[in-house]
């Protein structure tokens, strides 16, 4: 065969092979057949829309590793009524889908928080949308005021109040002015809200050449795709909420009462077991014991950090402890070590605490430093929360709300839409993921949204906490609602598999 014909059979095959793909691409994406044109699998730059990608490495917090991606940059004004005024410059990248030719609709990964950035999250939910990325591209955005996206990040607030041993409205109102302080000197706290990240997601898509999205949200993250699907619907192919946030819901209102109830529920995993109930007859009444030690009698502890390996001092008192129980409940894993770690509270050893608490709060850096939270919390929930007469004697008290209204005296307000709250009514496909034990969101928060859903299917993963997204079958499952656009007639049998940790009767684990 001559170089010509040789050259002609390549074209006719990849020819074949690309309307081969594009009819298989056509069946599986259900309602959209579009197939974007294809980018070389060695690409250093493409265009998508007026958009120039460029290959970069996304470095990954706390590590060497980086993950390849190609980024672009885009800027939006902070303020949409001035726009020749300051511009914001956000952090965009894209995860390049495994096809030769992905589909036209673009994944986006919707961060929690709030405060997260999608980019640097990313590392934690790759695995998770790994089925996605077969036939897909997965679009990050750090929403405004995170990551790289003029995050409004507040110094740590390391004076004696940081460690106050009762509620100090007075420090948090001087911890608030103090970041308002630092973040104003390069944003307005008012303009970066929710409603304005939605605005900059659909500015990101129009630049794009205006694809439909599959929207990914994960805890806030789905406060921020009802949003946008209410704002947008014709963005909006399919809609995944892993541990949702109703859009009725107002932030912190629930968060003393849903802890409880996850908390009993976790801990009669221990008493439905022998060799945990023998070790540790009753753990809830355990930790308020352990509560009201630590409230009389704060203890300093001094123990090895668990990353670095020297030697560290951490306050303990009745705070610091309903933070790290209400942290733990969040997975099965370190919710399986609670019944232990209580109780070696009681008998006078705080390392496990200590170090559990040292580990949770480096990994949350991010949030507590982030004035993002308030912004956002201050603008759509702070006014309607309300401090509850029955969560006085739960753990976490009415503290939290607290909290918010002392620091929403201070922050700036943005402006909420009247409908914000409305729950969503929408016909597009959706698919609830919910933790049976979460703490923050709990299943019936993904009844509530379903209810008023026409194409919608809920799924709860049995003995799971929060951010239930990556666990068993769910990517696989994720993967093909997104392909096909039906979640009524998901095979979802494989959930059922799922199930709690068995509670550590030692430091060995469980018991045979």
């Amino acid at each position: 065969m001559t170089k010509t014909n040789l050259l002609r059979a390549a074209v006719v095959i990849a020819a074949a092979a690309y309307f081969a793909y594009a009819q298989f691409a056509t069946k599986h994406a259900g309602k959209q057949a579009d197939v974007a044109a294809p980018i070389a699998a060695d690409a250093k730059t493409f265009m998508l829309g007026t958009l120039e990608f460029k290959d970069c490495e996304l470095a990954q917090k706390k590590s060497g590793a980086t993950t390849h991606a190609f980024c672009a940059p885009f800027s939006v004004p902070e303020n949409r009524d001035k726009p020749d005024a300051r511009k914001l410059d956000l952090r965009l990248a894209l995860i390049k889908s495994d096809a030769v030719a992905a589909d036209r609709d673009l994944v986006v990964y919707l961060a929690g928080g709030p405060g997260q950035s999608a980019i640097d999250t990313w590392p934690q939910m790759a695995g998770a949308l790994a089925p996605l990325r077969k036939h897909h591209h997965v679009l990050l955005l750090d929403q405004r005021g995170t990551g790289a996206s003029n995050a409004l990040t507040c110094k740590p607030d390391t004076e004696d109040g940081a460690n106050a041993d009762r509620f100090d409205a007075q420090n948090i109102r001087k911890a608030t002015r103090d970041c308002l302080t630092t973040v104003s000197a390069t944003a307005d706290p008012r303009y970066y809200t929710t409603t304005d990240a939605v605005a900059d997601l659909e500015a990101v898509r129009q630049a794009l050449g205006a694809p439909m999205f599959d929207l990914v949200g994960v805890s806030y993250g789905t406060r921020m795709a009802q949003q946008y699907t209410v704002r947008h619907p014709a963005g909006v192919r399919s809609i995944v909420l892993d541990s949702v946030a109703p859009n009725e819901l107002i932030l912190g209102e629930d968060f003393a009462g849903n802890l409880e109830t996850t908390l009993k529920a976790q801990f009669s995993l221990c008493t439905l077991t022998p060799a945990c109930a023998k070790a540790f007859p009753d753990p809830y009444a355990s930790l308020l014991r352990l509560r009201d030690a630590l409230r009389a009698k704060p203890e300093i502890w001094t123990y090895r950090d668990p990353i670095t390996f020297t030697a560290a001092e951490k306050r303990l008192n009745e705070y610091s402890l309903a933070g790290l129980v209400r942290m733990f409940a969040y997975t099965p894993e370190t919710a399986a070590l609670m019944p232990l770690s209580i109780a070696e509270g009681l008998h006078g050893n705080y390392t496990p605490l200590a170090g559990q608490s040292q580990l949770l709060t480096g990994d949350l850096a991010d949030l507590s430093e982030n004035g993002m939270q308030m912004s956002v919390i201050c603008s759509e929930d702070a006014d309607l929360l309300t401090p509850r007469p029955e969560d006085a004697n739960a753990l976490l008290g009415n503290v939290l709300i607290d909290a918010i209204r002392a620091q929403c005296e201070i922050w700036p307000h943005g402006i909420r839409a009247a409908d914000f709250h409305a729950p969503l009514k929408t016909d597009k496909p959706v698919l609830v993921l919910e933790g049976e034990l979460d703490p923050v969101t709990p299943p019936r928060y993904g009844e509530q949204v379903v209810k008023n859903l026409s194409n919608a299917r809920l799924l709860v993963a049995k003995g799971q906490g929060h951010n239930v997204i990556g666990r068993g079958c769910l990517p696989k499952l994720v993967g093909e609602f997104v392909d096909k656009l039906e979640p009524k007639q998901l095979d979802a049998k494989c959930v059922d598999a799922l199930g709690p940790m068995p509670p550590f009767v030692d430091f060995n684990g469980a018991a045979p």
